[in-house]
């Protein structure tokens, strides 16, 4: 399959627009073709070899599963980590594999030190589940939670990272930064808040939901301790996996959410300790970062971010449409969330898909009321034209004010 893809050459730029190039991308995808998938920020689907994979990894196990999965496969994971580690930029004694973004945040939420009364600082654009883990803690210990609003868009790093210092006081014990938040695709300036923290003394843990295998970067430009990630989403791994980077310094002190044998203390592993669960989706992995791999870092969010603006041109041709997102360079990944003026996102989101068969995803958060689009490499022009249309009527007859 990626024989057809080394035919091409330009770049990344010119890559993006080339549809012939993602065209060939797509056949990689089991798609319905009546369905137009711009919902792919919460989980997307697996490119064809890595489904392959799965099932193969799954008919191997259960073959007998006490012996094939947990004498063979388990430990097979060690490529993978390595594997990983290596597209991601650290080291693979410091990555844990995970079910997902918030199996990793969680361990640091629930397990870092804090006392009755003592702060934690965030925006009002992080993640619900994030929230939900913090007003436990609050319940349950008496900590506080404390939530600030940033621009929305936000296109002043100098001044993203002023407000974090203005919120910080005497009682702030942790920080929670999104690298890109799931509400705009707003990119934040991870590295500078991960140093206002060290000079503060406050902990800073990184939710990475949005940023692997979508920005193109390495977790050691940021020089973070705790970072975590889903693999399901922009890696196109199997559903149901994730990454959780600890520094080495960092693993004796924190506490798994489950309990591991005390000779793992120091041991990255410790956070897997989770019971049994099937080896085949962390072993299809692989399969994932080849495919990646296989377009490119920069190609692909050339890619992303091209069908972002393309689609945002368009929208921004009516006047009822506002953009919640930055369309400016560095400031945010190929998401796209806009308001429509005098529309309910709920009821447009419903009208695209029985009229349209179109996916999005409806953002009430803070103060945005909208519809999020998120195309993937699969995506054509074609599908996102024929979004742009529906929005025409939409607008134009259908929502009339």
């Amino acid at each position: 399959m990626f024989h057809e893809w080394a035919h091409f050459e330009g770049s990344p730029q010119e890559i993006a627009r080339n549809e012939n190039y993602w065209a060939i991308v797509r056949r990689a995808f089991t798609l319905n073709e009546d369905w137009i998938n711009l919902n792919n920020g919460g989980v997307s689907p697996c490119p064809t070899p890595v489904m392959d994979a799965v099932k193969r990894h799954m008919d191997f196990a259960n073959l007998a599963p006490v012996y094939a999965m947990w004498e063979v496969q388990v430990p097979q994971r060690e490529a993978v980590r390595e594997k990983l580690a290596g597209l991601v930029g650290c080291d693979k004694e410091e990555l844990a594999l995970t079910r997902n973004v918030s199996e990793g945040l969680q361990t640091c939420q629930f397990n870092l030190p804090m006392q009755s009364g003592g702060e934690v600082l965030t925006t009002t654009h992080d993640y619900p589940r994030m929230m939900w883990a913090f007003q436990q803690r609050q319940q349950r210990e008496g900590i506080v939670l404390r939530p600030f609003r940033i621009p929305t868009p936000a296109e002043d790093f100098g001044e993203v990272v002023r407000l974090f210092e203005q919120n910080i006081t005497p009682r702030t014990q942790m920080i929670l930064v999104s690298h890109v938040n799931f509400v705009t695709g707003q990119v934040m300036p991870v590295r500078e808040i991960v140093a206002l923290g060290r000079k503060h003394g406050i902990p800073v843990i990184v939710d990475g939901a949005h940023a692997i295998a979508h920005l193109d970067f390495k977790i050691s430009d940021l020089d973070c301790d705790y970072y975590s990630s889903s693999l399901h989403k922009w890696l196109c791994a199997p559903h149901g996996t994730g990454m959780f980077y600890v520094r080495r310094d960092k693993i004796a002190d924190l506490w798994p959410r489950l309990g591991a044998p005390v000779e793992k203390q120091n041991d990255i592993r410790k956070f897997e300790e989770i019971g049994t669960h099937p080896a085949a989706p962390y072993l299809a992995i692989t399969e994932a970062i080849d495919f990646h791999l296989a377009i490119g870092s920069q190609r692909k969010l050339a890619r992303l971010l091209y069908l972002r603006d393309y689609c945002a041109k368009r929208l921004m041709e009516h006047k009822r449409i506002r953009l919640c997102t930055s369309l400016k360079p560095g400031f945010a990944i190929g998401l796209l969330t806009f308001e429509v003026e005098g529309i309910d996102p709920n009821q447009l989101k419903d009208w695209l898909w029985k009229e349209h068969h179109v996916i999005t995803a409806v953002i009430e958060y803070d103060q945005i009321r909208g519809i999020r689009l998120a195309p993937n490499v699969y995506t054509t022009i074609h599908e996102i034209d024929r979004f742009c249309e529906a929005m025409n009527t939409a607008i134009r007859i259908v929502f009339t004010k």
